[in-house]
């Protein structure tokens, strides 16, 4: 895997870079074909929290993590647990589909034999939709989407952008900020 490290507010070391590579680099078991594009990794530092962002594009997956902890060592132990997770669950998912399709196409190498484990114990983690909801898009702003987003108090805000009359999504980021999802045009 080839890897893009950057740090902000934090200067990437030798020690650190072949720490994450060492972490990371576990993951590639996992998977047949290495990635083809770069392993993207965020190292920061905000208020004595380090934190660590990963994101690893796939072809037909994109697996990203972020923790944070006091120790930075700590932050990239906990992103690469929580990416094993995320594959264990998109490897135990792709085995049913494909189980109940007949065609079995795999993307990862060796969680043949903990799949059928992972089904068992996911059985209570199956996605429920519990509440439907329909509206409609009124065309706005970013600014005003935030605003409305503010004044219902959720985390997030479908509108369509009036510029381009596109749906977008703002959404309240981790940090206080917030973000703007777009589709690409």
């Amino acid at each position: 895997m080839k890897y893009n490290i950057r740090g902000e507010n934090i200067e990437v070391t030798g020690a650190i870079r072949d720490y994450v590579e060492k972490k990371i680099g576990k993951l590639a078991r996992y998977f047949d074909t290495p990635p083809s594009s770069d392993v993207n990794v965020n190292l920061s530092v905000y208020n004595d929290e380090q934190r660590i962002e990963v994101t690893i594009p796939m072809p037909n997956l994109l697996l990203r993590a972020e923790e944070q902890h006091l120790d930075l060592y700590a932050a990239i132990d906990l992103v690469v647990a929580k990416l094993e997770r995320q594959i264990r669950k998109y490897k135990t998912k792709v085995n049913r589909k494909f189980r109940q399709e007949g065609s079995p196409k795999h993307i990862f190498a060796e969680l043949e034999k903990e799949a059928e484990e992972e089904y068992e114990k996911e059985e209570s983690d199956e996605v429920e939709i519990v509440r439907k909801k329909q509206f409609d898009l009124k065309p706005m702003d970013s600014e005003e989407a935030v605003l409305q987003m503010d004044m219902l108090g959720h985390a997030f805000y479908v509108f369509t952008d009036a510029v381009s009359g596109t749906t977008s999504v703002v959404y309240r980021r981790k940090d206080g900020k917030y973000g703007l999802i777009e589709p690409n045009s």
